[in-house]
């Protein structure tokens, strides 16, 4: 009898520090976009846990740094993946994975944009982003919407860099509303495809 209850109680634990992780590292990309020096009680305070909670997940400043990176990136890619790179048709695909990363960039703005979010870990999962972004151009490639002769690479590095003025147009610490989501995906897209030289 004792063994059956211990699973529930295992479960409801790993639950619980789950929560409390995901209330820490939010808290983190809000405080430290105030205050990048700010301490990791002022962190815990913000996610309305104790001191002691905070340092039973986080042993220091650098593993909540590096978990913060990591988690931030991941969300990343799975904004990538939400977007169906590998089964919408091109165009689509780009519209959506474009709104999706702009909205995880636009809410982990801090993490996302810092030289800190550049650990190992990280750095593993953005070498997945890259990787899938030029599947993406390639099949775009395919499709007709790119020139046949586009250097694929450099094509991402642009794509990157729309992304990055784009998100400047947000309302900062604001969740961008989907008409404002939508014609900034649009700019971007239509920006990467056709430049800003009139259409015949």
């Amino acid at each position: 009898m004792r063994l059956r209850m211990e699973k529930p109680m295992g479960r409801a634990l790993r639950a619980d520090a789950e929560r409390s992780v995901r209330a820490i590292l939010e808290a983190a990309e809000q405080v430290l976009a105030d205050d990048p020096g700010a301490s990791m009680e002022q962190i815990g305070e913000v996610a309305g846990l104790t001191r002691t909670t905070v340092h039973r997940r986080f042993a220091n400043r650098k593993s909540l740094m590096d978990a913060l990176a990591i988690s931030a990136k991941q969300q990343l890619a799975d904004a990538i993946e939400a977007g169906n790179p590998d089964s919408a048709p091109p165009l689509v695909a780009l519209h959506r994975v474009t709104a999706n990363v702009l909205k995880t960039k636009n809410a982990w703005r801090f993490t996302l944009g810092s030289p800190l979010a550049d650990t190992s870990a990280a750095a593993e999962i953005w070498d997945r982003i890259n990787a899938r972004c030029l599947d993406l151009l390639t099949r775009a490639q395919r499709d007709g919407l790119l020139h046949p002769d586009a250097d694929l690479e450099w094509t991402r590095q642009v794509y990157y860099a729309l992304m990055s003025e784009a998100l400047q147009r947000f309302p900062e610490g604001e969740d961008p509303d989907a008409s404002t989501t939508d014609a900034l995906t649009t700019l971007v897209i239509d920006t990467l495809l056709y430049g800003t030289g009139r259409r015949n």
